[in-house]
């Protein structure tokens, strides 16, 4: 295929993001009416799945299709090294321009530090910072150490400079743009005022599962967070007006997800790493219209992290490095093969910082199918929800004799990937050490501002 005809790819997704916070989805409150008619033209994964829902090892594993343990980015704010062959090398070797816009997190060397191009894993045009959640004053790097700012709410900025990138682009030039928003992630109360204005802490509708002692904090927790997707999802609705204005929209695989979800007060929780469905379940919407008849299809099959890789490169035409662990989705997607699996693996390796050790946290690992979550840790079994029937994973029914062998199956099939994976379960603490990571007095990775 040549590179005049290679579909260009737009892949935006917010940090903290959950499956569950969108109109589309089914909540009650947000108002996301961009996001919804894109769905309605889309493919909707409905069981996406964040491998390992926390920030550096997300974006690791999207970068090389690889599983943490694997990487190495197994906690945050560690570089992502070794020699595989990162996405985006593999686009601008096929001729594709590589753009990335945003919050990046897997360099490593401070989260205000500089990133030179030797360290940007294939992209070329690059407005970058490590990492920020100072939303209204935000800088970022380009070709030079010198700092650069966002002019008011980043993701709004960074949104007009992907439209721009979008607009300017060669025609004929495929390319590979990224555009990596800050938000949802908390602070939540830090949106745009006229965003903010539009929900009253008071009059949430609370998900089930939210214990009445957390309730007052997820009020307002959740009344910034749905602040923030509002104004994401009208981000997003100006780079479709952008496409569209390019005569672009045809031709570009337009992708959003995000890299994990948020608990938000469900099982008293907050933030990420844990494995219920709020942290690990993810949006994701993927259309192409010059390749798929399926606008608004849903598919409960479970996308996992690493398969975003190499779903990618193939729906481009580009072959898929061996160092990739994940699968391929797109004949699938095409309608020429049947999905490649029925689960996907989860995983936490080590605690960290909100999930930390010293609160409370716990290493685990599990499998995500359409129907179940299964997740046991070093000391075995731990959780096994059926959430067809139990959709806010209310009851949980290890050891309940009902489901004896449906938790037997489980466990010996998430046995057989990890096996399959050299996963011998060492406690995160030993994988830590092995690692030289840095930790503070309380064992906890440490990070650079």
């Amino acid at each position: 295929m040549s590179s005049s005809r290679q579909p260009n790819v737009l892949f935006v997704f917010g940090d903290q993001w959950r499956a569950q916070a969108t109109g589309y989805a089914g909540d009650p409150n947000v108002q996301t009416p961009h996001l919804d008619e894109f769905a309605g033209k889309s493919l909707n994964f409905t069981r996406a799945v964040s491998n390992c829902p926390v920030c550096s090892p997300w974006r690791a594993t999207l970068m090389t299709g690889q599983y943490p343990l694997t990487h190495g980015v197994f906690v945050n704010d560690v570089p992502l090294a070794g020699e595989p062959v990162y996405l985006a090398e593999r686009f601008s070797d096929a001729g594709y321009d590589t753009a990335y816009i945003g919050k990046w997190h897997i360099d490593g060397h401070g989260r205000s530090a500089y990133i030179p191009p030797e360290r940007r894993k294939g992209f070329h045009y690059w407005k970058v910072r490590e990492c920020t959640h100072d939303y209204n004053d935000s800088f970022y790097y380009g070709d030079s150490p010198e700092k650069l700012w966002w002019e008011g709410y980043d993701a709004i900025a960074q949104t007009r400079d992907a439209e721009a990138f979008i607009s300017n682009q060669n025609p004929e030039r495929p390319f590979l743009l990224m555009l990596s928003w800050g938000p949802p992630h908390d602070p939540y109360q830090t949106a745009p005022q006229a965003f903010r204005e539009v929900y009253d802490p008071k009059t949430l509708e609370l998900r089930p599962n939210v214990p009445s002692e957390t309730e007052r904090a997820a009020r307002e927790w959740l009344a910034g967070y749905y602040a923030h997707c509002t104004a994401l999802d009208m981000c997003f609705g100006r780079l479709m007006e952008a496409l569209d204005e390019a005569r672009l929209a045809d031709s570009t695989i337009v992708v959003f997800t995000s890299d994990h979800g948020d608990m938000l007060g469900s099982h008293g929780a907050r933030n990420k790493q844990r494995p219920w469905d709020e942290s690990i379940r993810v949006p994701m919407l993927l259309s192409y219209p010059a390749a798929f008849g399926r606008a608004g299809q849903e598919i409960d099959v479970p996308i996992n992290s690493p398969d975003l890789m190499p779903t990618l490169l193939s729906l481009a035409g580009l072959p898929i490095p061996q160092t990739v662990e994940g699968h391929d989705f797109a004949p699938f997607l095409r309608g020429a093969a049947l999905p490649p699996k029925t689960s996907a693996l989860i995983e936490l390796p080590a605690c960290f910082h909100q999930f930390a050790y010293h609160n409370g946290g716990r290493d685990w690992r599990g499998l995500r199918t359409t129907r179940h979550t299964y997740v046991s840790t070093i000391e075995g079994p731990w959780l096994l929800y059926d959430n067809e029937c139990d959709p806010y994973q209310l009851e949980n029914r290890v050891g309940d004799a009902a489901y004896a062998e449906l938790q037997a199956a489980l466990d010996a099939e998430l046995q057989e990937r990890l096996f399959a994976r050299g996963d011998d379960l060492t406690p995160g603490s030993e994988l830590i050490r092995r690692a030289g990571y840095p930790v503070d007095e309380r064992g906890d990775p440490v990070y650079r501002p």
